[in-house]
């Protein structure tokens, strides 16, 4: 911890190590698969545990970081707030369209990861360069000349 201080981690870093700790005690050693049992580790919340799930497990669990909630919210909930409701409608929403099989959940997660990092950036939607844009409510807006931006 003490190397970390200068970084800002130093709570993460704490994390870390309680869930280390919790993953020895309360699960022999072996890292849970579960969302529910990752949402229970120390540090860790809805993206972590979904991002382990998916990606380390190949569990069919949303990993909506900023980037997935920005291409959703665009996608299908344009008029969304920043809520609490809202943000529970988008990760609803990115539950239901990720596979159920392990790696095509892996593959979509990753997938819509890159799109909101590379094309649905936060700056400015791409809507041109997108593949997904006649099925995007904000792509479709797009395609009228409104300029999208944020």
């Amino acid at each position: 911890i003490r190397h970390w201080a200068g970084l800002g981690y130093n709570r993460r870093a704490v994390n870390l190590q309680r869930a280390a700790r919790a993953v020895l005690e309360q699960h022999g050693g072996r890292f849970p698969r579960s969302v529910a049992e990752l949402l229970a580790l120390p540090g860790v919340g809805p993206y972590t545990a979904g991002a382990i799930a998916c990606f380390a497990f190949e569990r069919a669990a949303p990993a909506v970081d900023t980037n997935v909630e920005r291409v959703i919210r665009r996608a299908f909930h344009p008029r969304l707030g920043r809520t609490a409701a809202d943000t529970r409608r988008v990760w609803a929403t990115a539950e239901a369209l990720v596979p159920r099989a392990g790696t095509p959940a892996w593959s979509f997660n990753q997938a819509i990861m890159e799109l909101g990092a590379l094309v649905c950036t936060a700056r400015v939607a791409k809507c041109g360069e997108c593949p997904v844009r006649t099925a995007c409510r904000t792509g479709r807006r797009a395609k009228l000349g409104v300029r999208v931006r944020g």
